[in-house]
């Protein structure tokens, strides 16, 4: 339905951005000691709505993504939709939360609905796609200097996405 644009289809899911850095994988020579010293540092939560067009809607906060949070997007979402709109999300816990269930039949009748993926299946959900690009290639290393360049660099990022930062998302398979 989303392909013949009868529908609007959107991913969601949050991640965090941390001044600690990202580091998905290293390897070093047998006689050599590679570590990383550990750090902590400031953070961005965010929260992320992506269509298979790249299209993404987006808040970004130093404070905790919980169901409250998730609630008002989704609240603030579902005033901008134009025609009947599912957003797939998966089962953490803020969005199965009560008070996020209890908002079904108000979103549905502004044309939100839900759609929650299997348990442990973070590879049907695009959103997460996202946030490894958004960790692995759009942020440069020169962007951790500080907090503020850091927490900079990932809203030009974000707010690039479906313009000059496309994620081409296949129809078929993820």
């Amino acid at each position: 339905q989303s392909t013949a644009g009868t529908i609007d289809l959107y991913y969601g899911d949050e991640s965090q951005v941390s001044e600690t850095g990202y580091v998905p994988y290293g390897w070093q020579f047998e006689d050599e000691e590679v570590f990383i010293e550990v750090a902590k540092g400031k953070s961005l939560n965010c929260f992320g709505m992506i269509s298979r067009k790249s299209e993404l809607i987006f808040k970004t906060t130093d404070q905790s993504i919980n169901a409250d949070f998730i609630k008002t997007q989704l609240d603030e979402f579902s005033l901008s939709i134009q025609k009947p709109t599912v957003l797939v999300l998966d089962n953490a816990r803020i969005h199965t939360a009560r008070k996020i269930k209890e908002r079904f039949k108000f979103w549905q009748q502004r044309g939100l609905y839900i759609f929650y993926l299997p348990p442990y299946s973070p590879q049907l959900n695009i959103c997460e796609r996202l946030w490894k690009e958004l960790k692995a290639r759009w942020i440069k290393p020169e962007n951790y200097q500080s907090a503020d360049s850091l927490f900079y660099a990932v809203q030009l990022a974000l707010m690039a996405v479906g313009q000059e930062l496309v994620i081409n998302f296949s129809d078929y398979c993820l």
